[in-house]
């Protein structure tokens, strides 16, 4: 674990979508907002950079175990960012379409 990240968005910065189910089951807070993002902003965030930087399509995992968790899909991050702001910046159609289905419901 980091020193810097609480214990759920060091999952999410680390792609480790188990530690981070595990953390939610456990009672982390699915909408934790820390460093200025939310858990949900993050994961897509984390999800999105992880593939341009890999070069390798984009995973939608950290995002699926925080919306089965109950993360608030329109939840905005304390800049105003939405979940679905920054799957639109980094073109993550997965994300987009998964935030769209739990706003919609």
């Amino acid at each position: 674990m980091s020193d810097y990240w609480t214990p759920a968005h060091d999952a999410v910065e680390h792609d480790d979508a188990e530690t981070l189910a595990r953390l939610l089951a456990e009672g982390a807070d699915p909408n934790e907002v820390f460093s200025d993002m939310t858990l949900l902003t993050h994961a897509i965030d984390a999800e999105g950079d992880g593939a341009l930087q890999a070069r390798q399509p984009l995973t939608v995992h950290l995002t699926a175990v925080l919306l089965a968790f109950g993360a608030d899909p329109q939840l905005a991050a304390p800049d105003g960012e939405t979940p679905m702001d920054v799957a639109e910046h980094y073109g993550h159609d997965l994300a987009v379409s998964l935030l769209k289905r739990h706003i919609d419901g």
